[in-house]
């Protein structure tokens, strides 16, 4: 991986978008700092449109897309979208149905009967379209445990994504990537051609390995803890929040010197 400080003017200049994780990307185990939060003002003030991309819930996407200075959320791991159109939330849950909330629930039972030592997270009533276990953010569970409940959710006929704090079960079939992409196409428009080109993705963890290879310029935290041969193709020297903070001031920095070129000629 190059360094982000490596990114070049045009590639900075090409973006249109930052599409961002949330769990030890832009947050520091849950926490949101001054840095963190102040690099997407920064960052939407150089014309980058923002978007959350997240294994949270939907119930978060909600209170963010009112509050932060973005354009939307793609919550549950792509399968939930939420945005604001004319100042009221408009949000996009395909598979949020009762009959599949309740086959959900099913699977979730019988991984509970198999597994008793598993926790539910803290934010899993705020949930449409998936159920998460903590694994991570308060309680610790192994990778060889992780690796048993995901094989008999398999097994039930669920879909398991794991990130640094939650292990998600779900019968919905979109990822991050496939969420994020939908989100461009029904908020501004965008091919998918165009999308994966011009957003950048920032993430930590194998719950964006979707992002990582659909996306051209991709940015890793210095604490990324993905399988090597997800290979984002930028890192940052700093972890988390901070991490985070620097790579919005190598991507606003560049912008500026492309609009300003006197200033990328040191004159």
């Amino acid at each position: 991986m190059k360094h982000i400080s490596e990114i070049s003017i045009d590639e900075a200049c090409g973006l249109r978008a930052l599409l961002f994780d949330l769990d030890d990307t832009l947050l520091d185990h849950g926490k949101l700092t001054e840095a963190a939060y102040s690099a997407l003002f920064r960052l939407k003030e150089s014309g980058l449109v923002l978007v959350a991309v997240t294994g949270r819930p939907s119930g978060w996407a909600e209170i963010l897309v009112r509050q932060w200075p973005i354009d939307g959320a793609v919550s549950e791991n792509g399968a939930v979208l939420c945005s604001l159109v004319d100042g009221r939330l408009d949000i996009v849950a395909d598979g949020a149905d009762a009959a599949r909330r309740s086959a959900l629930l099913e699977v979730v039972a019988t991984i509970r009967a198999r597994h008793p030592e598993l926790v539910p997270s803290d934010d899993v009533e705020a949930r449409r379209t998936d159920f998460t276990f903590d694994v991570g953010e308060h309680d610790h569970v192994g990778a060889t445990v992780v690796a048993r409940v995901c094989a008999t959710a398999r097994a039930l006929g669920a879909r398991t994504t794991v990130s640094s704090v939650h292990l998600h079960v779900t019968l919905d079939g979109s990822d991050k990537a496939s969420g994020a992409l939908r989100f461009l196409s029904r908020c501004f428009g965008w091919d998918p051609t165009e999308a994966v080109n011009r957003a950048a993705f920032i993430g930590d963890s194998d719950n964006d390995e979707a992002c990582f290879n659909a996306f051209r310029t991709t940015i890793a935290v210095a604490n990324f803890r993905g399988r090597p041969t997800l290979a984002p193709r930028f890192s940052t020297s700093e972890a988390m929040g901070a991490g985070f903070a620097e790579a919005a001031r190598a991507i606003v920095s560049r912008r500026n010197q492309g609009r300003n070129p006197s200033v990328a000629n040191g004159q």
